[in-house]
């Protein structure tokens, strides 16, 4: 992605932990010339020095026949706000938007075995909720078996991760300081937590 150097963020700890705090993403792969993507909960795995995605699509997804072999993208996006000139001292200033994003770029195997989709299938319910592995454990065996023939499971290793934080670093003090103060005030939930990053990124 287009990264102005003020607004590049390297520390690949910081990145991993937005992703897994943001994990529900869109996967972009292409057919053809034509991009397609879903929006999917990844569990993201540190495995070996490698850094490894897991996730399924709705078995009759078109993306299935895209994803090996090919490189994709997954996006994880969120918080964002738009950001009023109000809070500027200048009049002559425009409307912008900060936000964070993290591009992940791999390239997927499918999971063909069973017992590899329901490994990744327990790895979902311990990422997201752990207090479900029981009742999963104790549903009959035919009903999950008939779960996974419903899902196409894959793993996609990351080759190249990039990060944008765009939290008013180029602004004033004073500025900076107006703008998270009016998202910490807001009624949205996303905007008081990327009031949250502007501040630690700004030291405030």
């Amino acid at each position: 992605m287009h990264i102005p150097p003020m607004f590049k963020f390297d520390d690949k700890k910081e990145k991993i932990a937005f992703m897994k705090k943001y994990s529900f993403a869109t996967i972009v792969t292409n057919k053809g010339n034509v991009p397609i993507a879903t929006q999917l909960p990844f569990v993201i795995k540190e495995n070996s020095n490698k850094l490894v995605l897991s996730g399924h699509f709705g078995a009759t997804n078109e993306q299935v026949n895209h994803i090996e072999n090919n490189t994709s993208l997954v996006i994880f996006t969120e918080p964002h706000a738009y950001i009023s000139p109000s809070h500027y001292e200048k009049k002559k200033n425009v409307p912008t938007w900060d936000y964070i994003s993290v591009h992940a770029y791999g390239k997927a195997n499918i999971l063909h075995n069973e017992v590899q989709k329901l490994e990744a299938i327990k790895e979902m319910i311990n990422f997201y909720e752990k207090d479900y592995q029981k009742q999963w454990n104790n549903l009959p065996e035919n009903y999950k078996k008939g779960m996974l023939r419903g899902i196409t499971a894959f793993e996609l290793e990351v080759t190249e991760l990039q990060g944008q934080q765009k939290l008013s670093q180029n602004r004033k003090e004073a500025e900076i300081g107006r703008i998270a103060e009016h998202l910490e005030n807001s009624e949205i939930g996303t905007e008081k937590e990327l009031a949250k990053y502007i501040k630690s990124k700004n030291n405030l």
